[in-house]
């Protein structure tokens, strides 16, 4: 028996825009990929799932730039195959629908090529799931036929056989049929379709900024004339359309219909856009402080030599655990080198940080705040005791100062480097200034200062969430007030504060 050869490009379905409605053999493939060829419908957020190196290239999109034709693709998936390349061939919904799958299979066939292909979710499952619109119903629906509303130019004779259609005894779902419905929706009507059959249009199926209008075949015309509705769209055509019980669950999360703009830094932004988007929002990612490595690392350095000087490490941040660990292990030593030393943190997410590597914070404030952590040392410590403080390269002196004043002795050491990003992402600049970001979290205070920098007056054009006083009273003194501040000074007290205030 032949054993065949492992493929060389591999043919996955990005599903409807959702990423994590991607498949797990597609997220698992797209990490040995050394190329990514991905359609503009597939979100870039799952390109998360390729490794690190891996080449990724945007075919184009409609409108924005240049189109890469299909032979253009087929091209540069055969050459980087041929070059020994594993590639990740990404195609928004499912490949095998309205994917021209047929044509890169025949043309990897025609080179040899071998190749896998990985199904996805199609844009009509997302549309039934999401916007509640039924394709099947046991009174009104047991059959749905899928429609593409736009034909390949070198095809000959009627686009679509629209008397048959209008007599389907089903659900018609129309892909790519925005703009020619001109054309079939009156086309479906005299060849016996009622003018009066339910028609739901779906935009953005499984997205937060998903849309959707029910209306009838006679009026969609109209509701789809020039202008009126962008691409991607399906219309589904069909008396199940309208049957009772069609679920809304997804437009009835809190946050639905609302963008929210995260700011943290790149490393700790995507848990908390993740909750966001659990809640229903859109969410943008634009970080206002970039965290790396301590310009100067000796200090730190010098401080793990002797470790074993310290009665207590204290942390300000999940970062400052993290960079420290690292150092420590760098060093060449590992958590044993803690031995009797008791930690602090500030907060929770510092002392889960902590927890994932195993240890336990001693001591952590009931408020989350520089002083309450002094407080909370200076009864738990012994007098004199040591403490090694483990910061960012800015923040406020207030530790240091009450421990020292306190008779403490304290030892400081950044373990990481706090920089503001000078620039935003120019598509987020125009949204906030278009005003179709509605809330900004403000998660601490250099991410304030950072934002007042980064947008100005802008800043007025969304509401604001603030973690905390500190960092609303920074917000205040620039001149821009928060909309609301977290009752809890965490990522999810923020959450909170802005479900309370929609």
């Amino acid at each position: 028996m032949t054993v065949p050869p492992p493929a060389l490009v591999y043919l996955i379905g990005a599903g409807p825009g959702d990423p994590g409605l991607l498949t797990l053999r597609g997220r698992d493939l797209l990490a040995r990929a050394d190329l990514v060829l991905y359609d503009y419908l597939a979100d870039p957020r799952m390109l998360i799932h390729a490794r690190p190196g891996a080449e990724l290239i945007c075919l184009g999109r409609h409108g924005h730039g240049r189109l890469q034709g299909q032979d253009e693709v087929n091209a540069q998936m055969i050459a980087a195959a041929r070059a020994g390349r594993v590639v990740a061939r990404l195609k928004g919904g499912d490949s095998t629908i309205f994917g021209r799958l047929a044509e890169e299979v025949a043309a990897l066939e025609t080179a040899d090529i071998p190749y896998e292909v990985v199904p996805g979710v199609t844009a009509a499952a997302a549309a039934s799931a999401y916007a509640g619109v039924p394709l099947t119903h046991r009174d009104a629906a047991s059959c749905v036929a899928f429609v593409t509303g736009r034909q390949s130019d070198d095809r000959t004779g009627d686009a679509l056989d629209l008397a048959a259609l209008a007599q389907f005894p089903g659900t018609l779902v129309f892909y790519m049929g925005v703009t020619t419905a001109p054309l079939w929706a009156p086309g479906l009507i005299a060849n016996g379709k009622p003018a009066s059959t339910p028609v739901a249009i779906v935009r953005h199926a499984s997205l937060p900024k998903q849309w959707i209008k029910h209306t009838t075949l006679g009026e969609l015309t109209e509701e789809l004339a020039p202008g009126k509705v962008r691409p991607p769209a399906l219309v589904v055509v069909g008396e199940a359309v309208a049957a009772a019980g069609a679920s809304a669950w997804f437009a009835r999360r809190p946050l639905f219909g609302k963008t929210v703009l995260v700011t943290r830094p790149a490393q700790q932004a995507d848990e908390f856009a993740a909750r966001f988007e659990e809640l229903g929002a859109s969410v943008l990612q634009q970080p206002a402080i970039a965290i790396g490595p301590p310009r100067d690392s000796r200090p730190l350095e010098d401080a793990l030599a002797r470790l074993a000087e310290f009665g207590w490490v204290v942390f300000s941040s999940a970062n400052g655990v993290e960079r420290f660990l690292a150092a420590l292990q760098a060093s060449g030593r590992d958590l044993r080198a803690l031995g009797p030393i008791k930690l602090a943190t500030i907060g929770p997410a510092t002392t889960a940080a902590l927890a994932a590597h195993g240890l336990q914070a001693d001591v952590q404030p009931h408020e989350y705040r520089a002083e309450e952590l002094a407080a909370a040392l200076l009864t738990a410590a012994r007098a004199g005791q040591h403490f090694l403080l483990v910061r960012a390269s800015r923040g406020r002196e207030t530790l240091h100062d009450e421990l020292t004043a306190a008779g403490g002795q304290v030892t400081q050491v950044v373990a990481y480097d706090s920089q503001d990003v000078p620039a935003p992402d120019a598509d987020v600049a125009a949204q906030l200034r278009d005003g179709r970001i509605d809330w900004i979290t403000v998660t601490s205070s250099a991410i304030a200062r950072s934002l007042v920098n980064m947008f100005g007056a802008e800043l007025r054009r969304a509401r604001l969430a603030a973690i905390s006083p500190l960092t609303a009273g920074v917000l205040a003194d620039a001149g821009y007030p928060a909309t609301v501040v977290a009752a809890e000074y965490t990522a999810e007290g923020v959450a909170q504060a802005i479900l309370a205030a929609v």
